[in-house]
C-alpha cells in the first residue's frame, strides 16, 4: 500500500539521509539551471532500487523541486501562463505519451545522442552569449512553435529526462525574445507539467518508491526555493556561469553512461 510507507523502507536511515542531503543540493540547482537529475538519479541508481523504481521515484521527488520553483517565478510575475497556453498543452501531451513510451521505445541511439545535444546548449551560452532583453520586457510571445517545443520536450521528459530544464532554457532563448531569468521560468513551469503528466503514469504502474521519493521530494522543494530565488535575485550573471558548467557536467555524465558503458 502506498501509504504504509515505514514498512516499505528499501534502503538503510543513513542512505536515506545521504539521498536527502542530495536532493537538497539537486533542488537548488535544478531551480537555478536544470540538471538536478545529474545528481539524484545516479544517486538513486547507487542507493541500490531497479532502474524502473529509479525513474518513477525520481519523478516523484524532482515534481516537488519543478512546482516550487515554478510557483517562485510566477509570483514574481516572470512566467504568465496565458502567454503559455500552446505551450503548456503540448508538454502535457508530450508527456503523457513519453512515459507511456517508456517501457516499449528503445531508446539506445537517444542515449547516444544526448551528450552531443546537451554539449551543444553549453556551447551556444558559452560563446554564443545571452539575450539582453530587458526584466520589464512585453515584447508579445508569438506562439507559432510552443506546440511542437512542448511536445518535443514532453515527450523527451516522459522518456527520459535528463536535462530537460536545459533543453527548455537554451531553445526558449532561441525562439522568443526573453532574457535568461524569464526563460528559466519558462523552463521550471513547463518541467512542472511534464513531470507531473509523466508521475501520473508511473504512479499507475506501480513504479514509485514512496517514502524515498516523499523524503527527497521534500528536500528538493527546499533546495529549489532558495535556488529560484538566487537565481531571480541574481539575474543573468548569475544564472549564465551555474547553466554553462551544468550542461558541461551533464555532458560528460550522459557520455560516460551511454557511450562508455558505465554506470
Amino acid at each position: 500500500m502506498p501509504f504504509d510507507l515505514l514498512s516499505n523502507l528499501s534502503v538503510t536511515p543513513s542512505v536515506l539521509l545521504i539521498l536527502v542531503l542530495v536532493a537538497f543540493v539537486a533542488g537548488f540547482i535544478d531551480a537555478i539551471a536544470g540538471g538536478g537529475g545529474l545528481l539524484t538519479t545516479p544517486a538513486l541508481l547507487t542507493a541500490g532500487l531497479p532502474p524502473h523504481l529509479v525513474l518513477g521515484t525520481n519523478k516523484l521527488s524532482s515534481t516537488f523541486g519543478s512546482a516550487t520553483a515554478g510557483y517562485t517565478f510566477y509570483r514574481r510575475k516572470l512566467f504568465h501562463p496565458r502567454q503559455w497556453k500552446n505551450a503548456l498543452l503540448g508538454t502535457l501531451v508530450g508527456a503523457f505519451a513519453g512515459a507511456g513510451a517508456a517501457h516499449y521505445m528503445p531508446a539506445e541511439w537517444l542515449n547516444k545522442m544526448l551528450p552531443v545535444i546537451v554539449f551543444a546548449c553549453g556551447l551556444y551560452l558559452l560563446f554564443g552569449g545571452t539575450p539582453k532583453a530587458p526584466l520589464d520586457s512585453h515584447a508579445p510571445i508569438k506562439r507559432k512553435w510552443q506546440l511542437r517545443q512542448g511536445l518535443t520536450l514532453g515527450f523527451y521528459d516522459g522518456v527520459a529526462g535528463p536535462g530537460t530544464g536545459a533543453f527548455w532554457t537554451v531553445s526558449t532563448l532561441l525562439l522568443y525574445p526573453l532574457d535568461l531569468v524569464r526563460a528559466s521560468g519558462v523552463a521550471r513551469s513547463m518541467n512542472f507539467v511534464s513531470n507531473i503528466a509523466a508521475l501520473t503514469v508511473f504512479i499507475a504502474s506501480g513504479q514509485v518508491d514512496w517514502l524515498i521519493g516523499l523524503s527527497m521530494g521534500l528536500a528538493v522543494m527546499v533546495g529549489a526555493f532558495f535556488g529560484a530565488r538566487t537565481a531571480i535575485g541574481g539575474g543573468a550573471r548569475f544564472i549564465r556561469p551555474v547553466f554553462i558548467t551544468i550542461v558541461l557536467a551533464l555532458t560528460v555524465r550522459l557520455a560516460w553512461q551511454h557511450w562508455f558503458g558505465q554506470a
